[in-house]
């Protein structure tokens, strides 16, 4: 099974991709990742062969800082990210402050916050640093290249939230291959 290596030079290969991870990294906050589907669909994608990429309903931007959990400080990240890209549909949180809207205790950064999303597929993220690309991937990578949706432990204990946002999101009418492990 392909690794983080083919995983990176995917999204190294795709211009689109590239031109929004640097352009979260000049004008997003500190240290922003990119991730969910910006990440999980380019890999679905070239397992399928398409050769055009899939829209994003959004582009998840992620950052911690726990020294500014106001949600007015993503829309003002939001805003600054629009003035460079107007057409691109931004979605910037701060998981300094997800863990309210989720009920848990408190996250210590990104890659704990990002245990606590839905799917094992959807927790992984990619950012530029200098040139070069990083990933934060908790759960691994393995379910991507597997074309496997499961859901994290986290979300195991919440089986109707699985089952309706599986429903909602009707990933197999795009990607007939995946597997979804049904709850």
């Amino acid at each position: 099974m392909p690794g983080e290596s083919a995983l990176l030079a995917l999204i190294a290969g795709q211009p689109e991709r590239l031109h929004l991870l640097r352009v979260v990294r000049d004008h997003g906050p500190e240290g922003a990742w990119i991730a969910a589907g910006f990440v999980r669909n380019a890999v679905w994608d070239a397992l399928h062969g398409y050769i055009e990429p899939t829209p994003l309903s959004d582009i998840d931007v992620l950052y911690f800082a726990a020294d500014n959990r106001e949600p007015e400080a993503d829309h003002a990240w939001e805003r600054r990210l629009l003035e460079v890209c107007p057409e691109v549909p931004w979605s910037v949180r701060n998981q300094a402050r997800m863990h309210l809207r989720n009920a848990d205790r408190p996250y210590r950064d990104c890659a704990d916050a990002m245990c606590h999303w839905p799917e094992i597929c959807t927790a992984v993220a990619v950012r530029l640093c200098s040139e070069s690309l990083e990933l934060l991937a908790p759960l691994g990578i393995d379910d991507i290249w597997a074309l496997r949706v499961r859901p994290t432990e986290h979300f195991r204990a919440k089986p109707d939230i699985y089952r309706e946002r599986i429903a909602a999101k009707n990933w197999p009418a795009r990607w007939p291959k995946l597997r979804i492990e049904p709850l």
